[in-house]
């Protein structure tokens, strides 16, 4: 049975989720053990009730859900958060507080049942194996969905025009960010190969001789590409970045 503690302003949206709570109790057994309509006395209830997951609106009067989430992270046993919003450009901030996931409202039972079996899952193999460290992902905001890919899924990243494109085996995803902030954060993981593109050093395998790239002022000097792990695509390597790639390679 999981416990579940609501927090938003409206009264009609918190009782239209324990309406939907109650439609998937069947297949996603849960008891609604506390509410509250804003962070502030939400804080000290959700200690005191100490609920599995908190079902969590972003925008309310005083502190924020974002700001209730980061105060919740602190707790030594902290509940997961699972927002629930009608604004999706909060995405990115409850990626940063470590939220569950991220519900755009009307949500649909399914998916709020979707959402609980997945803290479910996730907290019998932190049970199970408690002293494992979770992986980095990368957030991406999909049709109203928050996913988080593993950032060892990622074969590169490529600046083009206004996006930043995510490449992994399986499939591509538009990001927010660049690929500045990409390198910055992640200086052991990826490598740049060009003005606009960033490659996962597990993922080189090779290099080829290719085209000139543009960063080289048709210098028409010796050209190389890199040649990638589960891609077909080889990215230039511009004349600049040549040095550090070719040191992977030793």
């Amino acid at each position: 049975m999981m416990r579940l503690f609501i927090v938003d302003d409206e009264a009609p949206a918190r009782e239209r989720l324990k309406t939907l709570l109650a439609d998937i109790a069947a297949d996603c057994p849960n008891q609604v053990v506390g509410e509250a309509d804003n962070a502030q006395q939400a804080l000290g209830a959700i200690v005191a009730a100490n609920p599995d997951v908190v079902l969590l609106d972003v925008q309310m009067p005083g502190a924020s859900g974002v700001h209730l989430a980061a105060d919740l992270a602190r707790l030594p046993d902290a509940p997961a958060v699972v927002f629930v919003t009608a604004f999706e450009q909060y995405a990115l901030s409850a990626f940063d507080v470590q939220a569950a996931d991220y519900l755009l409202k009307p949500v649909r039972a399914s998916r709020l049942a979707e959402a609980l079996m997945r803290v479910g899952r996730s907290r019998v193999r932190m049970a199970a194996a408690p002293a494992t460290v979770a992986a980095a992902h990368v957030p991406v905001m999909e049709r109203g969905r928050l996913l988080k890919v593993p950032l060892d899924d990622v074969i590169y990243l490529k600046a083009e025009m206004k996006y930043l494109t995510l490449h992994t085996k399986e499939r591509d995803y538009l990001v927010e960010g660049s690929l500045a902030s990409f390198e910055e954060n992640w200086p052991a993981v990826f490598v740049r190969v060009h003005r606009n593109a960033l490659v996962a050093k597990q993922a080189i395998i090779g290099v080829a001789r290719g085209q000139a790239s543009s960063d080289d002022d048709g210098k028409g000097l010796e050209a190389w590409e890199v040649i990638l792990k589960d891609s077909s695509e080889r990215l230039p390597v511009s004349r600049r970045q040549w040095p550090q790639v070719k040191a992977l390679l030793r």
